[in-house]
């Protein structure tokens, strides 16, 4: 099934100049970049996008960094683009991620780890139209 995603390039894979790389991976898998866009989030953004982490230890560290430099946010489209996503991300913590994987071969530790991507269909409804509020939402 087609559906979309939303994926976001941290600061530190942007830092490290590995976007190509991280697009091409994703073209690669089949996961087709429909709307892109690169911006600086200020802080008030990055708490409202993690909201549903507002309570967690790490939000304040985590916001800081996701505003600490510029992104890359992406709608990805593909056959079961979440999943196939979430697989080609690895786990969370680069160092327990698959060898290969974007987290592996690009993250730092469980925090720097170069890459976000939604979790389920409703997470990516939310986050595509956090950042793509004009974007119809139907399968292109």
């Amino acid at each position: 099934m087609v559906e979309r995603t939303l994926a976001i390039i941290k600061p530190d894979a942007v830092k490290k100049d590995v976007i190509g790389d991280i697009i091409g991976r994703y073209e690669k898998a089949g996961l087709r970049p429909i709307a892109m866009r690169m911006i600086r989030l200020s802080k008030d953004v990055a708490e409202g996008f993690y909201a549903v982490h507002r309570q967690r230890p790490f939000f304040g560290s985590l916001t800081t960094f996701m505003s600490s430099g510029p992104v890359v946010v992406l709608v990805l489209a593909g056959d079961d683009a979440i999943k196939r996503h979430r697989d080609l991300m690895g786990t969370t913590d680069p160092k327990k991620a698959d060898p290969g994987t974007i987290r592996a071969v690009h993250g730092t530790n469980i925090e720097y780890n170069a890459v976000h991507g939604s979790d389920s269909p409703d997470t990516a409804r939310f986050e595509i139209s956090y950042f793509f509020p004009e974007m119809d939402l139907g399968v292109q």
